[in-house]
């Protein structure tokens, strides 16, 4: 059973049936057969079991009537009222950080997701532990200053616990700082990147499945994925680019999520262009795009300005405009043009192709907007230089202009952008 509290007087991004209805996707996507939902005005919210006692006691009924064996509270739930109301309901209960700590936990497919999820996961049980050992917390002795078995079992599972928490963020420094070495070493291959970025099931491993020709998971869930996945394409323009998938966002996140998943976050800062894949068939797509660039501030790559002024974002961003094909005609016409009078915004389908053409030849402008013309003689006999220019320039024409043979000079006009120039220079 999944209650949704609508609680006075708390700005929410997302409307009440718009919270219940992504509660069940999230219950959904680890399987949960649910038995009901709804939503709950909560007009003044209780210490210790956020609801009233009447609203508590109709859950319980409808529990009953609906025989759930597990309450789903969307929203977040003190230690003690998660225990109260389990001992009201007779039930177990989780809050919505437990849930999504779950799907974490079941979707995690690489030693660095397991690692970041039992971070999180640990993080979030440390408070929780004293539910566990309510009954021998009573069992007081000694002189006063002394805690009785329950407390001193409680501190040493948290001793434990901390123990864990603090090998896990070694673990995870070492897995940052190897990330570091790998983009530091992307940085100096002539490789651009460009990160896929979204909402939750917007579409982003569907688009990437389209253009990579790969078969990353996607499917119709949330967080379907967590690990993120890089491929190499080619674009107009570009003969080879690295295509990173990331792990959706989404209202709500529990901060315990975000500082673990920082690592894998880090990898959009490093990224030449970020697409954002917004569902643009969901009633609440401008409030998905909002926690998106929310996220993405925090990250220090979208300013305030989203894109303009002062505070225009430090990475160019581009908006995929997913699900073309589900729109209805007119709602497909009136979006078709906005779009138009926007650069930053390509409408495609990521399932039948639509626009992936057109969005194929923006990224290909975005990457080498900086790159000029310019004229470089090579020996001949340097297949080395000759080769990376065709590998990674764009060659227009080509002549010879001094001698033959091995000791010949030839001529070359290239398209190059800064980074690609200073890498042939290196040479």
């Amino acid at each position: 059973m999944i209650v949704c509290p609508d609680i006075r007087g708390t700005s929410y991004d997302l409307d009440a049936d718009s919270r219940l209805a992504e509660a069940e996707g999230l219950a959904l996507a680890i399987g949960i057969v649910i038995a009901e939902s709804f939503v709950l005005g909560v007009r003044d919210v209780k210490p210790n079991l956020l609801f009233g006692t009447g609203q508590v006691e109709n859950i319980r009924i409808a529990c009953e009537q609906a025989e759930a064996e597990l309450v789903i509270i969307d929203g977040a739930l003190t230690p003690i009222q998660q225990r109260n109301l389990e001992e009201k309901l007779g039930r177990k209960v989780i809050d919505r950080t437990g849930l999504i700590l779950e799907i974490f936990g079941e979707r995690a497919a690489t030693a660095e997701g397991r690692l970041q999820v039992e971070l999180a996961h640990l993080d979030y049980q440390q408070s929780r532990l004293v539910r566990s050992w309510t009954h021998l917390e009573r069992q007081r002795g000694g002189f006063g200053f002394l805690g009785g078995p329950g407390e001193t079992q409680i501190e040493a599972d948290r001793r434990m616990i901390r123990q864990r928490m603090g090998r896990l963020r070694r673990d995870l420094e070492q897995v940052r700082k190897t990330r570091g070495l790998h983009r530091d070493r992307r940085e100096r291959a002539p490789w651009p990147v460009v990160a896929l970025v979204g909402y939750t099931n917007a579409g982003k491993s569907t688009l990437f499945n389209r253009l990579t020709g790969s078969d990353v998971m996607a499917e119709d869930l949330l967080f379907a994925t967590l690990d993120p996945t890089m491929r190499a394409i080619a674009l107009p323009g570009a003969e080879k680019v690295i295509l990173s998938d990331t792990v959706g966002f989404i209202s709500d996140l529990p901060t315990q999520l975000v500082a673990a998943f920082r690592a894998t976050l880090e990898e959009v800062t490093a990224a030449d262009v970020i697409c954002h894949i917004r569902d643009i068939v969901s009633p609440n797509t401008a409030a998905q795009k909002a926690q998106v660039l929310q996220v993405l501030r925090e990250l220090g790559v979208a300013g305030e300005g989203e894109g303009e002024g002062e505070d225009a974002a430090t990475i160019p961003i581009l908006e995929i405009w997913n699900k073309w094909d589900a729109l209805g005609d007119d709602e497909r016409d009136e979006l078709a043009e906005v779009a138009e009078h926007s650069e930053d915004i390509v409408p495609v389908s990521a399932l039948t192709g639509h626009g992936i053409d057109a969005l194929r030849r923006r990224l290909g402008e975005l990457l080498t907007r900086e790159a000029t013309l310019q004229t470089v003689e090579i020996p001949i006999g340097d297949g080395r230089r000759i080769a990376w220019l065709y590998a990674h320039g764009d060659v227009i024409e080509e002549c010879d202009v001094e001698g033959e043979g091995a000791s010949g000079v030839r001529r070359f006009l290239v398209r190059l952008n800064p980074k690609e120039r200073g890498q042939f220079e290196s040479l």
